[in-house]
């Protein structure tokens, strides 16, 4: 990294190191600045997941507990549209 970084200084892509540096977080830290009330409600989630004492479930039976979830709203859309054309 050390040496691309010091590639794109020596071919005038960049002025300096800070600035290969900075650039690639130029979009993220404008992103972050305008939702600047998205970020610490995520961050509270993510502490929340990681502090949640339940136990972990196992993928194939989390796959499965959305596919069944998936089918029934599927199944639910299904029956009111079919009221709504009686």
């Amino acid at each position: 990294m050390a040496r691309m970084i010091r590639e794109k200084v020596e071919d005038g892509s960049f002025g300096s190191a800070s600035e290969v540096i900075r650039g690639p977080c130029a979009p993220f830290s404008a992103k972050r600045k305008s939702m600047p009330n998205a970020w610490p409600r995520s961050g509270a989630r993510v502490t929340a997941s990681l502090e949640d004492k339940r136990p972990a479930v196992p993928l194939d039976e989390a796959i499965d507990k959305v596919k069944s979830r998936i089918s029934q709203l599927a199944r639910d859309n299904d029956d009111s549209a079919s009221r709504r054309r009686s």
